[in-house]
């Protein structure tokens, strides 16, 4: 019996010896006890971001990243001692949470909204973002209220759709108009797609686009004939997310982004940068 136990003993202390040197043989390392070590460990922040969302973030046919949000992200990662990388993705697999270790945070304009928190940390707001209705420079719309009735196109999963759905009670004030005309949103992949198919479909799928005044005046900059109506409709608060299911815990490196983001608000680098890339400073509501 005794033999019999020490013979266990044995192979089990093997098995585990086995074990032990198969997790290290995998991953390279000891796995970090929470995300904002992992992070530090590797000497990368991967950071989720739209590769067609100018001025914000887009990616050029060389494979370099230019936009308010890169220089964001890259300056935060310059202050946690790390690298930022970046990865293109859906901004509907962003908001739906659940990231599976794809990237560490998103810094994509992302508006905090009440549905979003049930799957997302986010850090403070680091500046905001009017929202405007765009239509055709050939369209006899005017102002916001002529459009009861219009197709009006939106990114998909983002605050403009939820706004015109009528979804966000209590995640935003109106500016301009009290309640959202009574149109149809039309989802689009990204902002950028309903601006091309207003711009170039001769308003035969839609009648006008709700986005970011400044993804509208890039496009308007970029040639394509359309007219930004009377605005904001309201302001987004748009701040840095985490995913709140992430396998290492999320808390610390949502901690050290608040404050690094903070730091960059209280020594006017995003105020720097917001003018850079819209000539005006969005850290404050004007």
């Amino acid at each position: 019996m005794a033999r019999g136990i020490l013979i266990l003993t044995l192979r089990l202390s093997l098995c585990l010896a086995l074990a032990g040197c198969a997790a290290k043989i995998g991953s390279g390392q000891p796995p970090a006890p929470d995300l904002l070590a992992d992070v530090k460990q590797r000497g990368t922040l991967v950071v989720s971001t739209d590769g067609n969302y100018s001025p914000q973030s887009f990616l050029r046919a060389d494979g370099t990243w230019v936009g308010f949000d890169v220089d964001v992200a890259r300056e935060l990662g310059r202050r946690l001692g790390v690298k930022a990388e970046f990865v293109d993705s859906n901004f509907d697999a962003v908001t739906a949470g659940n990231w599976n270790g794809r990237w560490d945070v998103n810094v994509d304009s992302m508006s905090v909204t009440t549905a979003r928190k049930h799957d997302l940390l986010f850090t403070a707001p680091y500046y905001f973002v009017p929202a405007t209705f765009v239509v055709r420079r050939d369209s006899r719309v005017a102002a916001p209220s002529q459009l009861a009735g219009a197709r009006v196109g939106v990114g998909t999963a983002t605050t403009y759709q939820a706004y015109l759905n009528r979804e966000l009670a209590g995640d935003i004030e109106p500016i301009l108009v009290d309640a959202p005309p009574r149109a149809s949103a039309v989802a689009f992949e990204t902002d950028a797609l309903a601006l091309q198919e207003l711009a170039i479909g001769g308003g035969k799928r839609i009648d006008a686009v709700l986005t970011a005044e400044p993804t509208a005046a890039a496009a308007i900059r970029a040639g394509l004939p359309l007219r930004i109506l009377p605005s904001p409709i309201f302001y987004e608060d748009d701040a840095v997310a985490l995913d709140k299911h992430s396998g290492a815990a999320p808390e610390p490196l949502l901690a050290a982004v608040d404050d690094a983001l903070s730091g960059m608000l209280r020594d006017g680098t995003i105020t720097r940068l917001s003018k850079k890339y819209y000539g005006a400073d969005l850290t404050k509501k004007h």
